[in-house]
């Protein structure tokens, strides 16, 4: 008997979706002994609620989309009992892909992608929270680049390269916005001026700075925190830089922390995004890990 696959595919993803896309997976797992049942995303956000009412009826279930279709699928999946979450397939169409990247997936290549689903290893995967917003799957932050980063148009930054457009920006120091705050994680409390900071449980952080390998581990329970404080002078603008590119993170103006949850009060309302999207206004707000909450092929 054909064992139940269940598909949640996204037509907007990026700019290679097409019937032969599908038509590449679907049969690639039909040829395999399993029965696909295709859902398709309406509007951004449908997925969770398209995986909430289905998902505990299938053996398994495949995200075909960018990562802010798969971001939607894990808040969906989050939303059941753990022992009714169905292990997890990933077939990265997007545009950015930082979560393929972090996980080493083939991107826009659907028949490669479901093949390993079929014959890779489960990994154990930790999702945040944003209390009292909702679930992320590899970044929650605030601060000067999350604006540059997530909604700058994407030809440009592709043209640009991330890195050296995010981080150019820090030479126009009398642009960019800087807030009080204090940061408590299981390790202590941190202080200051800072111009941006992130949760993250990925390699790529918003897609400019890449993490070192041993520093990340998706399964431990604790996500990454990476903080920068407002540079003084050019000076602190080159050790941003330098600390970064070399993955060093030893400048003054980083701090770059692990932990299972994160406070942060402000003094003001500080606009945040959510593996992408808007993730409201917070004076206070406490982010959490919650350790092997997926199962995800890679």
């Amino acid at each position: 008997m054909a064992k139940s696959l269940m598909m949640l595919v996204n037509p907007a993803a990026g700019r290679s979706m097409s019937d032969l896309n599908l038509g590449t997976a679907v049969s690639t797992f039909a040829l395999n002994g399993y029965c696909p049942t295709v859902f398709y995303t309406t509007a951004p956000g449908t997925a969770s609620k398209i995986v909430e009412e289905n998902a505990a009826n299938y053996e398994r279930l495949v995200c075909l989309g960018g990562d802010g279709t798969l971001s939607d699928t894990i808040a969906g999946l989050m939303t059941l009992p753990q022992e009714k979450r169905p292990k997890l397939g990933y077939i990265p169409m997007g545009t950015a892909n930082d979560v393929a990247n972090t996980l080493g997936l083939p991107m826009r290549q659907p028949g490669r992608a479901a093949e390993i689903i079929l014959a890779g290893t489960p990994l154990h995967y930790d999702v945040g929270e944003m209390d009292g917003v909702g679930f992320f799957t590899y970044i929650a932050a605030f601060g000067a680049f999350t604006e540059v980063s997530y909604k700058t148009d994407q030809e440009l930054k592709r043209t640009l390269g991330h890195l050296a457009y995010v981080l150019g920006g820090l030479n126009a120091l009398s642009t960019i916005k800087s807030y009080k705050a204090v940061i408590e994680h299981e390790n202590g409390v941190v202080e200051g001026e800072f111009i941006y900071g992130a949760m993250s449980n990925s390699l790529s952080v918003a897609g400019m700075v890449r993490l070192n390998d041993d520093l990340v581990d998706l399964s431990d329970g604790k996500f990454e925190i990476l903080l920068v404080r407002r540079p003084k002078d050019v000076m602190e603008v080159n050790s941003i830089l330098t600390g970064v590119l070399n993955k060093t993170y030893d400048s003054p103006c980083l701090t770059v922390a692990q932990s299972s949850f994160v406070k942060v009060t402000f003094e003001e309302p500080v606009p945040w995004t959510r593996d992408g999207e808007d993730g409201g206004a917070h004076r206070t707000l406490t982010l959490r890990s919650h350790r092997h909450a997926v199962d995800i092929y890679c």
